[in-house]
């Protein structure tokens, strides 16, 4: 990348909204904790200080040395780094007298650079324990709210500027503006970071890494392995080979749909059926660790399997995208490991295959924008997320064949109706559970004692929190109706009103 701006993240819930914010700004940025900062490239352009839930004061963070960004790069400091700013250079800070948090409107604005169009009056969000009492000599207050009268400063003569409030949340209503103008006004960035950009600046680095060595990508029928793929064929064609593995616990139909809609795209894709291996796998077992630690020892067996009859394949390439880099990384306990199941498992140690990851920078929304621009189709890149272990976490209890059929039945009469309806792209994530009860129900004249089938459709934004979905009644009757009708075995449906926190999405 030519232009990037560097986050030091410390610790706020709100880092990675500091990071989307500038990507929507077109400008290229990456969060570095603040334990393991990375070397100062000649690509970095610009740094940001996050926020954090520590103070200053209590030594819980590293003091970094900024010797090396200060006055040489534009520096940023929000919240926690504006604190760290005063500090560092003499200023006081110590524990505000009430807690900070929530809307402020700032009562003076005196900046023709980072406030450049933002007036006195507009609201911005504070969250913090502790206040900058007195700043050091040659720091010049830029903007004050009724409590904080260091709501924003400036260093002289240097392109530093810290601010006590948060730009990057929605509630402070120019705050994307100030963003804007600090890496625009202050830091002079081109603001050319879009998917197309992406696309030819990645095609080139995978050329380059890659040359004419052979990649084996473990395709999914998601999103990001999807587009993954694609970028892979631009830059290599027919060195890179998918391995697509039903492990059985797919949705009714996909695996035939998904080999399909890859072949209308010219993807290299080998197709394995291994479903009664993983059933028989799965016999028995009903804890959902168990069931998810069995899935993931018999796919790494399959996958193994095929990628050696694949000769002279030296690299696994992975769909990681950036928010499991950066939740591999925390500023308190460091990891270098990404988490296990997107890693498929611990492949690369076994067989001793590079890795590379044409998407590990760029978010899901980013993932569908670059999949749009490269042409794949909207079914896939619109597909709601669907867990690793597919219906086997939707299944409570033990694995069975009968039991797949039927979820599979009643899950596609859930899904398709929804996109009937016009409701599928309304709802972030959708699908039935098998439950492991039965109930007592009369069809015709006859007693039955059969399954119960739980629906569950949740809004969301990133999956970290979810709403269940209001859907109309109407609605649910209708498919309660299609599926007790259609689906031998079920003679019960009922609909998951439980929110993310305090359940989950998926059941186990």
């Amino acid at each position: 990348m030519e232009e990037k701006v560097l986050i030091v993240d410390f610790g706020s819930q709100y880092t990675q909204l500091i990071a989307r914010r500038l990507r929507e700004l077109n400008v290229y940025s990456e969060i570095h904790p603040c334990t393991h900062l990375p070397e100062i490239g000649s690509d970095t352009k610009a740094v940001i200080l996050s926020g954090s839930p520590y103070s200053v004061n209590d030594g819980i963070l590293p003091d970094i040395d900024l010797s090396g960004i200060r006055g040489k790069l534009p520096l940023l400091g929000v919240c926690y780094g504006a604190q760290l700013l005063a500090k560092q250079n003499g200023g006081i800070v110590a524990p505000s007298k009430t807690r900070e948090y929530g809307r402020a409107i700032l009562t003076t604005v005196n900046d023709d650079l980072l406030l450049k169009g933002i007036e006195a009056q507009s609201q911005v969000w504070m969250s913090h324990g502790d206040t900058i009492q007195q700043i050091p000599a040659g720091f010049d207050v830029i903007a004050s709210t009724a409590d904080v009268k260091v709501a924003a400063f400036k260093i002289a003569n240097e392109p530093t500027y810290a601010i006590q409030f948060h730009p990057e949340v929605t509630h402070s209503l120019d705050g994307k503006k100030l963003l804007e103008n600090f890496v625009k006004e202050v830091a002079g960035l081109s603001q050319n970071w879009n998917p197309q950009h992406f696309i030819e600046v990645t095609t080139a680095e995978l050329q380059s890494k890659l040359g004419s060595d052979k990649v084996i990508l473990g395709l999914s029928g998601g999103v990001d392995s999807s587009v993954a793929a694609v970028l892979l064929d631009k830059a290599i064609g027919k060195n890179l080979t998918g391995i697509f593995i039903d492990n059985g616990l797919l949705r009714k139909n996909e695996f035939e749909s998904v080999l399909k809609a890859y072949k209308h795209m010219n993807l290299n894709v080998i197709g394995v059926d291994a479903r009664h291996r993983f059933w028989d796998a799965l016999k028995g077992k009903t804890d959902p660790e168990e069931k998810r630690k069995t899935i993931g020892r018999v796919f790494i067996e399959v996958f193994e399997e095929e990628a050696k009859k694949i000769e002279g394949a030296t690299w696994l390439a992975q769909g990681t995208i950036y928010p499991d880099v950066i939740e591999s990384v925390s500023v308190k306990g460091p990891s270098a490991t990404i988490k296990s199941h997107h890693n498929v498992g611990g492949l690369p140690e076994k067989m001793n295959l590079k890795i590379v990851e044409p998407l590990r920078s760029l978010f899901k929304d980013e993932v569908r924008a670059v999949g749009t621009t490269l042409g794949i189709d909207p079914l896939i890149l619109g597909r709601h997320p669907f867990p690793g272990p597919g219906l086997a976490i939707r299944i409570l209890g033990e694995i069975t064949e009968e039991k797949v059929s039927i979820l599979q039945e009643a899950d596609a009469i859930f899904i398709d109706s929804l996109k009937e309806h016009s409701l599928y792209n309304q709802v972030w994530q959708a699908g039935a559970i098998f439950l492991p009860v039965q109930s007592v129900g009369v069809m015709g004249d006859e007693r039955t004692y059969q399954h119960v089938i739980c629906l569950r459709a949740v809004t969301s934004v990133d999956g970290m929190t979810a709403d269940w979905c209001h859907l109309p009644y109407n609605f649910l009757a209708e498919v309660s109706n299609k599926i007790i009708n259609k689906v031998k075995g079920i003679n019960r449906v009922v609909y998951d009103i439980s929110s993310k926190p305090p359940a989950t999405i998926e059941w186990e």
